[in-house]
């Protein structure tokens, strides 16, 4: 359980500081509108949601399965 606990809060706080990125450098404003791993883009709905997204959702949904190492394990 300990471990389980230890993953989640790592990814909070990478979540955390690289929303924190995002904003000082500017990525928040209009302008991002493609995701940044596919190159598609990012859904207004999703723009309006979270305007620091870098990623549209499918992307973002990988990168977290990816995070929390449950790709290839049934994802």
């Amino acid at each position: 359980m300990t471990d389980f606990m230890d993953r989640a809060q790592a990814l909070e706080q990478r979540l955390r500081d690289q929303a924190l990125t995002v904003t000082t450098e500017g990525l928040a404003l209009p302008g991002l509108t493609v995701c940044e791993d596919c190159g598609f883009p990012i859904s207004a709905a999703r723009l309006e949601a979270l305007p620091s997204a870098r990623r549209c959702v499918p992307c973002q949904d990988q990168a977290e399965r990816l995070a929390r190492g449950y790709l290839g394990k049934g994802a």
